[in-house]
């Protein structure tokens, strides 16, 4: 289980990491970041793959996708100055209190799978 975690950190890094590029390719027109970004988005697909071997994917991807996104909209206000007011904040809190309380739920056994 711990190796699932690890792969999920490097994929949450490579989305971060690939969207930084985005915003820096321009539409796709400046070409190392766009290249940027095609790494960054297949490492993150990849190791999230690999981080599904060990962790379901309910909680993979909530904590993929919402670790990543609220950690990249703390780029976007950080390094272009993209607006956060009150109701950013609470939203970032909230992404990140579910994530919180999957992790719980999976950890303490109460997420039922479902019968076969």
């Amino acid at each position: 289980m711990r190796n699932g975690y690890i792969y999920l950190t490097i994929a949450i890094l490579g989305e971060i990491f690939g969207t930084t590029m985005l915003k820096l390719s321009d539409g796709f027109s400046n070409l190392l970041p766009a290249l940027g970004l095609i790494i960054g988005m297949g490492l993150a697909f990849y190791f999230l793959s690999l981080s599904l071997k060990t962790i379901p994917l309910s909680l993979a991807y909530a904590v993929w996708s919402g670790v990543g996104t609220a950690l990249t909209a703390l780029i976007g206000v950080l390094l272009w100055n993209d607006p956060f007011g009150i109701l950013t904040g609470v939203g970032l809190l909230l992404i990140i209190g579910g994530v919180v309380i999957l992790n719980t739920s999976n950890a303490s056994g109460t997420v039922q799978e479902s019968s076969k």
